[in-house]
């Protein structure tokens, strides 16, 4: 496709959990889990595991197994399944070494698994306290583990990186990474690169700074922390880039924290001996809140490029300057060696949630294209000559609403896409997304939130929330990343469709919002197999081979951020329980039916009618979107739980959900501490309110 690819070294890895119950391992392997730097940079030599997260250093998601391919995978079954114990989102992507595959799932519960067979070998609980589920503002999920030497290793939502036995499960030693007297958490999976363990957080909803950590995978020592907001400048600066970065912010910006966290993605190219963090939003949302004389606020929605031994500097480039619609750059960086305009370029692409896709030089950071890859309003390109993009000025949101594209969900979210070096294409789960963005009237840095307004202005949200409706979309997108060009694409019904992997085999391999998992030929995208799954497998499948035969593998559970922030239409999914689904040429397995009752859309009850006054009702709006908006919608439209839907047992119980904390193992925590009773009640009578205001529609 006019791209050339010269691949490079691999590796990644990914992470645990505490209590382990410990099973006989089978007897085709020893669990010792055998991954090190020389075989991570020769992982295409071992292409029958996926030893790291994106299978290689370079995150290129590409595997260069071809047995299922094509012409076969029509043959494709299901080999075996796994139930997974929660109701909330799964997101990780599984390794797969030496015939174990370990997992994790929310809460951090790692598993180990006969990669063949599907039975369990070991499973170990962390123990995460459930006060934790309400700091995390997309679910309670985890991303995926690491390896070294024996162990794996996962970051846990309380802010611990834990190694354990690859064997056994039993901690070998566990790390607090974060200060738990604030809202950080660990969503993302931790990375080992050449014997260093890297770990960011997130928590930037709630009021934190944002840092990476480099740990001895050995010994848990901390090795290094590279900051990524600047702090106190009466405190001094950590270093040259932190001083640096504190000219681009005004005010008191520290006392609410500033954001900028790296909760996800991470790369490493072992040649530069570079690592390559990606950066979140600003914290809080609103810039004049944080940062009231404006500014770039470094290094927020930034990828920065960090020396891997001592965590210094080298060079950055902020993707949106001054960031204040959530557009986080955490999402994938993907390393490959591209013929652009002639010659082989070293370069770093990522397609974040702004909407344009980046290819940069990986060596000096050098913009060398951008181009929109989905439709955006807040600007109309980007300048060449400055690398900053051409804002729309009516994007920069005041306290009435204004509407913005990509929506706080992005254009592209965590799911991972992936590369293949044989089309020169990468493969996006795109989504099109609109919201409605306004500044709260006032802002308090000793109460963390996102210093924006979900209430009021009820026919502008109105109009705002129908034509996201409308026009709100999502598909599998083959990019050209040399020509900055779509190929091809594969539309959904709706967004919400998963992370992909491709294969030498021609095929790409993603999820669907239909609850099926597809193929589709890689070149041309022509769909050449899919099965119905009961499930929405949102992580990203990998491949791996045990005796002989290839397998397919992908964690199966709808949840996570885009759950929490789109809409109500998503309340028609009837599911099954979560699964890790593992598949292979030939295989028989057979999933059990879904429960009658859950095959017909079931019927919603009639909310209670109203009691509460008008002024109850409006400061239950207020409370409702510094609280509650984050997981479950703006207007209470959506989210995790479409609270519209209640059930009469819910609203019967809802004062001992919110402040008794009755459901607090699945993620909704006690408010207790934060909202009284009587503010909890006046919730309950705004999304009563709502519940009326949108019954029949």
């Amino acid at each position: 496709m006019g791209s050339q690819l010269v691949r490079q070294a691999v590796g990644l890895a990914l992470g645990l959990s505490l209590f382990a119950t410990v099973l006989p391992v089978s007897a085709q392997d020893n669990g010792s889990a055998r991954v090190d730097h020389a075989r991570l940079l020769d992982a295409d030599g071992n292409a029958g595991q996926w030893m790291s997260n994106g299978r290689t250093y370079d995150e290129q998601r590409f595997s260069p197994l071809s047995q299922i391919n094509a012409g076969n995978v029509s043959q494709l079954g299901l080999a075996w399944f796994a139930d997974i114990a929660t109701t909330r989102g799964m997101e990780a992507t599984p390794l797969a070494i030496d015939g174990v595959l370990y997992n994790v799932q929310p809460w951090n519960i790692v598993t180990a698994y006969d990669a063949k067979t599907g039975r369990t070998l070991w499973s170990y609980d962390p123990q995460v306290p459930l006060k934790y589920g309400r700091m995390a503002c997309c679910d309670i999920v985890s991303r995926g583990l690491a390896a070294w030497k024996g162990k794996i290793y996962v970051g846990t939502l309380d802010g611990r990186l834990i190694a354990l036995d690859s064997k056994t499960g039993k901690p070998v030693w566990s790390e607090l990474t974060v200060d738990n007297s604030k809202s950080y958490t660990i969503t993302g999976a931790p990375r080992v690169f050449d014997g260093k363990v890297l770990i960011g957080n997130g928590g930037a909803e709630l009021g934190v700074r944002g840092y990476v950590s480099a740990y001895d995978a050995e010994t848990g020592k901390q090795l290094w922390r590279f900051h990524t907001v600047p702090g106190d400048p009466a405190n001094g600066f950590e270093n040259a880039a932190m001083e640096m970065a504190a000219k681009t912010w005004t005010g008191e910006w520290w006392k609410a924290g500033g954001g900028g966290t790296v909760w996800d993605s991470l790369s490493y190219d072992p040649k530069l001996n570079l690592i390559y963090i990606g950066t979140g939003n600003g914290s809080p949302w609103v810039r004049k809140w944080r940062s009231p004389g404006g500014g770039d606020n470094l290094f927020l929605a930034s990828i920065v490029a960090l020396k891997a031994d001592t965590g210094e500097y080298v060079w950055h480039y902020q993707t949106t300057p001054g960031e204040e619609w959530d557009y986080t750059a955490t999402q994938q960086m993907i390393l490959a060696d591209l013929k652009v305009d002639g010659r082989v370029r070293k370069v770093l692409m990522q397609a974040p949630k702004n909407g344009f896709f980046y290819v940069l030089d990986r060596e000096t950071g050098e913009l060398i294209s951008a181009k929109a890859y989905v439709p955006i309003t807040w600007a109309t390109g980007v300048d060449m000559a400055s690398g900053r993009p051409i804002e729309n000025p009516a994007a920069r949101y005041g306290t009435t609403p204004v509407m913005v594209s990509p929506g706080a969900g992005g254009g592209h979210n965590w799911n991972p896409m992936a590369f293949s070096p044989l089309t020169g294409l990468v493969y996006v789960p795109v989504s099109e997304t609109y919201m409605a963005y306004a500044a709260a009237e006032s802002f308090d840095p000793d109460k963390p939130s996102l210093g924006t307004s979900f209430g009021g202005y009820d026919a502008e949200r109105k109009t705002i929330a129908e034509y996201a409706d409308a026009h709100s979309r999502g598909w599998l997108s083959a990019w050209d990343p040399v020509a900055q060009r779509e190929v091809w694409r594969i539309p959904s019904p709706q967004k919400g469709s998963g992370g992909v992997l491709v294969t030498a085999g021609n095929l790409v391999f993603e999820g669907t919002i239909g609850t099926t998992f597809a193929a589709y030929r890689a070149d041309t995208g022509e769909k050449v197999w899919e099965m119905p799954v009961q499930q929405v497998p949102i992580s990203a499948p990998i491949t791996y081979m045990v005796d002989g035969e290839q397998y397919v593998a992908v964690n199966a559970g709808w949840g996570g951020g885009l759950a929490h922030v789109e809409r109500s239409a998503y309340s028609q999914l009837f599911l099954s329980k979560p699964r890790l689904l593992v598949f292979k040429l030939g295989g028989k397995a057979k999933l059990p039916p879904l429960p009658a009752q859950s095959v017909e859309v079931p019927e919603l009850s009639a909310p209670p009618a109203l009691a509460g006054s008008p002024e109850v009702v409006g400061r239950g709006e207020q409370l409702y979107g510094a609280n509650c908006a984050l997981c479950h919608g703006n207007a209470a439209r959506g989210g995790v739980k479409d609270l519209r839907h209640m059930t009469p047992a819910t609203h019967a119980a809802f004062l001992d959900i919110v402040i008794g904390g009755q459901r607090a193992a699945n993620g909704m925590a006690s408010f207790a501490d934060v909202l009284s009773k009587e503010e909890a009640e006046a919730i309950h009578h705004y999304l009563i309110s709502r519940a009326n205001e949108d019954w029949g529609h």
